[in-house]
């Protein structure tokens, strides 16, 4: 099992225990009300009897359930920590110690009541509550533990307690204690105090001193991009989108290494804004497109002038990064393709010595794109395909009918990639991979998620048990050419309530923070930079820093054995620990933030400063 399976069922388990303790509660409650209940006729009665004893028998039924939970949990927990999770913390404070109440409190009562005592109600409500808090902490709170967030889990608890034991009744010649709702009161006051104490981290300032760039020569290819409301046709119906030119994905842009684009970027109808990001492309700080960061959005009847230098060959893609989550997903997206020195600028479906497809695979308005094309391709003739994902969220590309290589990732060849047959490739949201084989005589066809979207004849679904590529053995390894770190930022990722000034929000955070209450990641030009990126929460962050492309050193504490891996978008998928490094080799403002737009947009987002 993967570290991110463990803890999604350390969770289940706790939520388990939390109900099955509640439930017991519950049922102990109907128990007790049946057997204080007035005197009935003697058939009545003994059905009622029998239906106790019945309740009886599942309430302590359920209450086993929930201590073989805590069992397990405390089973998973050691797993985790075996496999290296960082969080032991919140087992130690709150979860740990919030189990073992649960049991010294409903333990003994729950053998009394087998013994023949009294239905044990408040204390198997006690222990529903706590495992509940524990939960809850896990859940809402997130990263990293605070004296804060442990004093109103046990607040809470408590004062759970006492609501029930008031509303239950004490047992006779027993007086509620006023010293419990005092010190309950004084910890739940005691945690708020806390929380209201917090100062979230600065805001990033919107703004930054200009960067001394280099001059950039005269444009030698010049594009104009029209940002509008338009109507286009997917899968055989009419959308309502954004679009660049009138066309969703947007015109493909292409250049040659040494050429100076100029593009202008117009903005008919988009009333919130657009901007243009060269996503993997690592342009010049003012050209990134950020708005509030290195420009203003191009709001209705303005426009932006781009203009910067092709250095880096590869394949790439242009967005809005104004109201990316819906501006992206309504198709403000489109491909950039630069091809290596001295290679002509030619329509990348042209023949000539071999044929080029640009894939760029996208949601819109729940219709897969592109939609499905047969080319053809004559035996021996090479073929490179350049898949693109501008969704949110990971997809699986197989190619059937011909063994392949993965020649390149994120705009950079990989060294000595070696053939591949019946793989399947896993490509990040923003991330680009390129595909490059031979044309057999036979068809062959790319499939993602099992369908069909290019092909040069009739090809069948691969089956979905094909082995996945790791990338991190995937080609030959070369000595790590980045020196010692001079720097050193560690990133949780994580999801939970966020305090940001006195109203909380649900949001996805780093180190326990959502945008704009982040610490900015401040850099000095010429240092090598080690980001350890981790991730406690339960679904994927697809990982991109803007302005650089970062070394993969390591993975769950395994080094990168194959290739060296220069990234721009990768995943970090639930527990797992990411080690990158990069030159600090572009100065500016940038943004760090997770790919998964709708995450972005929801708090996951900062910023790297040059100092």
């Amino acid at each position: 099992m993967t570290t991110g399976s463990i803890i999604a069922l350390d969770i289940v388990i706790a939520v388990l225990a939390a109900a099955s303790w509640l439930a017991a509660g519950a049922t102990a409650a109907t128990t007790a009300l049946s057997a204080a209940g007035v005197s009935e006729p003697a058939d009545t009665a003994d059905h009622g009897r029998a239906g106790t004893a019945s309740r009886r028998r599942l309430a302590i039924g359920l209450a086993v359930v929930a201590v073989i939970a805590i069992l397990a949990r405390v089973v998973t927990t050691i797993v985790l920590i075996r496999a290296g999770w960082w969080f032991a913390a919140e087992k130690v404070l709150i979860a740990g110690p919030l189990a073992l109440a649960a049991l010294l409190v409903a333990g003994p009562r729950v053998v009394r009541w087998v013994k023949g005592g009294r239905p044990p109600v408040v204390a198997l409500l006690f222990a529903g509550y706590a495992q509940t808090a524990a939960v809850l902490v896990t859940v809402l709170h997130g990263y990293p533990v605070s004296s804060a967030a442990v004093l109103l889990a046990f607040g809470g608890v408590g004062g759970a307690t006492m609501v029930t034991w008031r509303l239950a009744g004490p047992p006779p010649g027993r007086a509620v204690s006023r010293a419990p709702v005092v010190v309950t009161v004084a910890v739940i006051t005691a945690g708020l105090v806390l929380v209201v104490a917090q100062r979230p981290a600065p805001a990033v300032p919107h703004a930054h001193g200009s960067v001394a760039e280099p001059a950039v020569a005269e444009p030698t290819r010049r594009f104009t991009l029209t940002a509008g409301t338009a109507t286009v046709r997917a899968d055989g119906r009419e959308i309502e989108a954004w679009a660049f030119n009138g066309q969703v994905p947007g015109p493909p842009l292409t250049a040659t290494v040494g050429d100076v684009l100029e593009v202008t970027l117009r903005n008919r109808d988009i009333d919130r804004g657009v901007t243009l990001h060269w996503h993997g492309y690592d342009v010049p700080n003012s050209q990134d497109g950020v708005p509030g960061v290195t420009q203003a959005a191009v709001l209705p009847g303005e426009e932006f002038v781009y203009r910067f230098q092709a250095d880096q060959a590869g394949t790439y893609w242009y967005h809005t990064h104004a109201v990316s989550d819906i501006g992206v997903r309504k198709g403000l997206y489109g491909a950039l393709v630069v091809q290596p020195s001295g290679t002509q600028v030619r329509d990348p479906a042209a023949r000539g010595t071999g044929i080029e497809v640009i894939v760029p695979v996208h949601t819109l308005d729940g219709r897969s794109l592109p939609e499905a094309v047969e080319d053809t391709a004559d035996a021996g003739t090479p073929v490179r395909l350049r898949l693109i994902n501008t969704d949110s969220t990971t997809h699986r590309y197989a190619l059937t009918g011909a063994a392949f290589r993965v020649a390149a990732v994120d705009g950079v060849d990989l060294n000595r990639p070696s053939a591949l047959l019946n793989t399947a490739v896993l490509i990040p949201a923003g991330g680009r991979y390129d595909l490059t084989f031979t044309a057999p005589a036979t068809p062959v066809g790319l499939f993602v998620d099992g369908r069909v979207v290019w092909s040069t004849g009739p090809v069948a679904v691969p089956p979905q048990a094909w082995p996945v590529l790791d990338l991190l053995t995937y080609g030959g390894s070369v000595p790590n050419p980045l020196p010692r770190a001079d720097r050193e930022f560690t990133l949780v990722l994580d999801r939970g309530l966020d305090m940001h000034g006195f109203l909380p929000r649900y949001a996805h955070t780093v180190n326990g923070a959502a945008d704009p209450d982040i610490a900015p990641q401040v850099v000095r030009s010429g240092e090598s930079v080690v980001f350890t990126i981790v991730n406690r929460s339960l679904v994927v962050h697809p990982w991109h820093l803007h302005g650089h492309h970062v070394l993969v050193l390591s993975r769950d504490g395994e080094r990168a054995r194959g290739s060296p891996l220069l990234l721009d978008s990768f995943d970090v998928r639930p527990g797992e620990v990411w080690k990158v490094a990069f030159r600090a080799d572009n100065p500016g403002m940038w943004a760090n933030h997770c790919h998964n737009l709708a995450h972005a947009d929801q708090g996951m987002i900062l910023h790297l400063l040059y100092g």
